[in-house]
């Protein structure tokens, strides 16, 4: 698994504070009770477990576990094997002086996103209060892909703080005040969000929100604070999300896109945008299709490929506000070199992904063109006509 990293912004702050909470404990002493259930925001507040559906013998995540004080139950109670992942060095001390032999409960010192990225696909995740401190925009492609399909994820946010400030639609850290026990305190930054935007933000990442709860204080009057409870589940079949209906350029209704797969998997990329890409772009003046497979494939990723290894699949042909729109797909049979961003290209965070592990969202025209590749793979788009080129003819033999 993944060693601790330093995550990058607000979050570096974030991990700061979180370890000056744990370190704040371990020298008093704290000793918490065993938990008699999930508390998502108030000690006996909100949803009971079964907000997180079938866990006997089920794969779990908790996500941010501090003490680990929830795994541990549901390790005892309900037969799970739990991963708890906590980024804190402090947290995890106090998880493992505890829990540390507790058969079932495996304890993992990482960054959240690097652990999501690496570790085996999980039947649940869940965070408490957890999500709030990490980058949505980092955070949740990673939980996206790192469920099973069919998988559940659920998470509290803080929606209004002890103050009375209310979330916000805009995805950016705001400053907050983590409280110590028994005194003292430190800064935090985190996304405080409403409920549209959390959901808007989940179903752009292919995961369908199925349930919100709303958790209060015991006593509004004297603490406003109150979060959301969110349960999503990811689709048993990847999902395609469809261009923007802004029209292209004269000159772009013609473009490629590459597949290029091998023993790590399928190569794809993250558009700016949010969509999972194959690596292609467009047509330029004089260029054959196979050339402009090998130079995107360069420009994109750094990979380096020849025209002649190069496989041609066949035309998808679509609409889009007016315009036609085609893409054909290709198959890079050989490459040298290992895929990295490229400054000023609109796609990277390049990745390897097997095929029965695709992450949703894909960029419609590579979703069109894997479907096209390889008819097995459960992937949804919308209707295209799609013509498959001839084999190539072979010459007949000389004649005499």
């Amino acid at each position: 698994m993944p060693e601790p990293v330093t995550p990058p912004g607000p979050e570096s702050v974030n991990a700061e504070a979180w370890q000056a909470y744990a370190v704040h404990h371990l020298r008093r002493g704290t000793v918490l009770a065993e938990a008699e259930r999930i508390d998502w925001g108030f000690p006996g507040a909100g949803p009971d477990e079964t907000f997180l559906g079938e866990l006997k013998g089920r794969r779990v995540l908790d996500l941010g576990c501090g003490t680990a004080r929830h795994a541990a139950r549901l390790v005892r109670t309900y037969g799970a094997e739990v991963d708890a992942v906590d980024s804190a060095p402090g947290q995890i001390d106090r998880a493992r002086a505890r829990y540390g032999s507790l058969p079932g409960l495996r304890l993992f010192l990482a960054d959240v996103v690097a652990h999501l990225r690496a570790a085996e696909p999980y039947d649940v995740i869940y965070a408490v209060n957890a999500v709030p401190y990490v980058d949505p925009g980092r955070l949740l492609p990673a939980l996206a892909t790192a469920l099973r399909p069919g998988g559940t994820l659920c998470f509290s946010v803080l929606h209004t703080n002890s103050r009375g400030d209310g979330p916000t639609s805009e995805p950016v850290p705001r400053p907050e005040i983590l409280r110590f026990a028994g005194g003292g305190e430190t800064a935090v930054r985190m996304w405080v969000l409403d409920t549209e935007r959390w959901a808007e933000l989940l179903t752009g990442h292919g995961l369908r929100v199925e349930r919100v709860e709303t958790v209060t204080a015991p006593d509004p009057a004297v603490n406003q604070a109150s979060y959301r409870v969110f349960r999503a589940r990811r689709p048993l079949r990847t999902s395609a999300r469809p261009r923007t209906a802004l029209p292209p350029v004269p000159h772009a209704a013609l473009g490629v896109g590459a597949i290029v797969h091998g023993p790590r998997g399928l190569l794809l990329g993250r558009h700016r945008r949010g969509t999972w890409e194959l690596p292609g772009g467009t047509v330029e003046p004089g260029e054959s299709l196979e050339e402009t497979v090998v130079r995107e494939l360069r420009e994109e990723t750094g990979l380096r490929a020849d025209p002649s290894d190069v496989r041609l699949l066949g035309t998808s042909l679509d609409r889009v506000e007016g315009v036609v729109r085609m893409t054909v797909g290709a198959v890079v049979q050989r490459w040298t070199g290992d895929p990295a961003d490229h400054p000023g290209e609109s796609v990277g965070d390049w990745r390897w992904y097997p095929l029965d592990r695709l992450p949703p969202s894909l960029f419609e025209c590579s979703a069109q063109s894997l479907t096209a590749w390889r008819p097995d793979l459960p992937i949804d788009h919308a209707p295209v006509r799609f013509t498959p080129y001839a084999a190539p003819v072979t010459a007949p033999p000389p004649v005499g």
